[in-house]
């Protein structure tokens, strides 16, 4: 038997992970994800850095955009799979003994 622990765990992990697929899979295509905190990792003084120019390309190219939103559809994926695997907490509706078949004798 399940405690309400672990049934709250469930939903919230569930309700976390689909949150931040959703956040993952959309937020890179917003005109906002050129000036995050992460695009704007380098300080003023490295602004002329060769780096920094190779890390604004990177930072906005599509596949890059693209492999943050599959990781968001991976969160997706696990938030369906968390709230299919919460039926294990519902009550078994199959005349307790587990829908198991029994030999006949």
């Amino acid at each position: 038997m399940a405690t309400w622990q672990q049934k709250l765990g469930g939903v919230l992990f569930a309700i976390l992970t689909f949150e931040l697929g959703v956040a993952l899979l959309v937020f890179p295509w917003l005109d906002h994800w050129a000036f995050n905190y992460f695009a704007l990792l380098t300080p003023e003084s490295y602004r002329e850095a060769t780096w920094y120019e190779w890390w604004r390309r990177i930072w906005n190219s599509g596949y890059f955009r693209g492999a943050i939103s599959g990781i968001g559809l991976v969160n997706l994926y696990v938030s369906i799979a968390a709230v299919f695997q919460l039926r294990r907490f519902a009550p078994d509706d199959t005349g307790g003994d587990g829908g198991q078949e029994h030999p006949a004798d």
